[in-house]
């Protein structure tokens, strides 16, 4: 067996037993957001209703995020040799296509709209209404929206492609390979790449929401006391500012080796680590934690949540649970009254 066939299926091994393990842990994350759901209504938690609020959300988020390792799996080379099951080559094409569309066109920039979402929505006042569940609605319009002209320029780009593939000219049809080609064929089966424009675009919406996540980002950081949630909340933000550029960096250069030898195959798996890590980031601050810090404020006594914004972990939330119902007295009412959203815990400070 050559040694790039064997790297093939051992990059499309890993793929899938990590979006496997990924997978699971959305699972996890779904059934503790709809317990925590349950546990609000049945025992009757008005105080902690808020902490949930954006549960649709974040459910959202994680479906969509399966939904994107599921592509990541369909487009593994090895699932495409003889005997596989996208061995037909119409399978082939209309496979790479689908990826192109699913997850360059739509599973990418809605995972990272939505963590965007979440991040900002702990900004809001409470008295906004931010963590209804028109809000909810409101933020799945958004998003939609958002990324419906990322998925009509990646459909374009789609249907354009193969015309420029048709032309005898050899030089057009050359540099079509490098901008708008979605697969190649090679010996036994068919390789499914990265156009060139769609990376283009999916680096021009990467840099717009780098930006903004940037920007609120720097904002809340700079309200967290908390030790513990400051570095939650730098390793996020530094997660969405490293990786989405080095993704699109090597989504840029796979163009540059034949599709499907080793260093090609090498250049796409690291580009699906750079992704698969930075939405497990996301996933784990601001789903999994939140849920985990808010079913460990059931179990205390008096929880003090008027006037503060959403995801109160960020403030006295964390500070509650790691001193379980241990009162901060010190709080400055005048500060808390200006603002009107904010009640800060200095116990996490040093």
């Amino acid at each position: 067996m050559p040694l790039t066939r064997i790297a093939a299926d051992a990059f499309g091994a890993v793929t899938i037993s990590l979006v496997s393990l990924s997978a699971i842990l959305g699972l996890i994350c779904i059934y503790r957001s709809f317990y925590f759901q349950l546990q609000i209504h049945r025992r009757s938690f008005p105080q902690l209703k808020y902490f949930n609020g954006p549960w649709i959300t974040r459910i959202a988020l994680i479906l969509v995020a399966i939904w994107w390792g599921f592509g990541e799996i369909v487009r593994l080379t090895f699932l495409k040799e003889k005997g596989r099951p996208f061995s037909s080559q119409l399978w082939e094409k209309n496979v790479c296509k689908f990826y192109v569309l699913s997850n360059l066109g739509f599973a990418e920039p809605s995972i990272f709209l939505m963590l965007a979402f979440l991040l900002y929505a702990a900004l809001q006042k409470r008295e906004s209404d931010a963590l209804s569940q028109r809000w909810n609605r409101r933020t799945m319009s958004y998003v939609v929206l958002s990324c419906l002209p990322i998925f009509i320029m990646q459909f374009v780009l789609i249907l354009v492609g193969p015309k420029f593939n048709n032309e005898k000219s050899g030089k057009r049809t050359k540099m079509s390979k490098f901008f708008s080609c979605t697969y190649t064929l090679t010996n036994d089966s068919s390789v499914c790449t990265y156009p060139l424009l769609s990376t283009i675009v999916l680096g021009i919406f990467y840099a717009l929401l780098i930006s903004c996540v940037a920007y609120v980002g720097t904002r809340l950081f700079s309200l967290v006391i908390n030790k513990g949630l400051r570095r939650r909340v730098y390793v996020l933000i530094s997660s969405v500012i490293l990786f989405l550029p080095l993704r699109v960096l090597l989504l840029g250069f796979s163009v540059l080796p034949h599709p499907g030898n080793l260093v090609y195959e090498a250049i796409v798996f690291l580009a699906f680590l750079m992704l698969l890590f930075c939405t497990m980031v996301g996933i784990c601050i601001l789903v999994y934690f939140p849920v985990a810090d808010s079913l460990a404020l059931r179990d205390i006594g008096h929880i003090e949540i008027e006037g503060m914004p959403y995801d109160d972990y960020y403030y006295d939330g964390v500070s509650l649970v790691n001193n379980h119902g241990y009162q901060d007295t010190s709080r400055n009412s005048d500060a808390s009254t200006k603002r009107g959203s904010v009640s800060f815990s200095h116990n996490g400070q040093g």
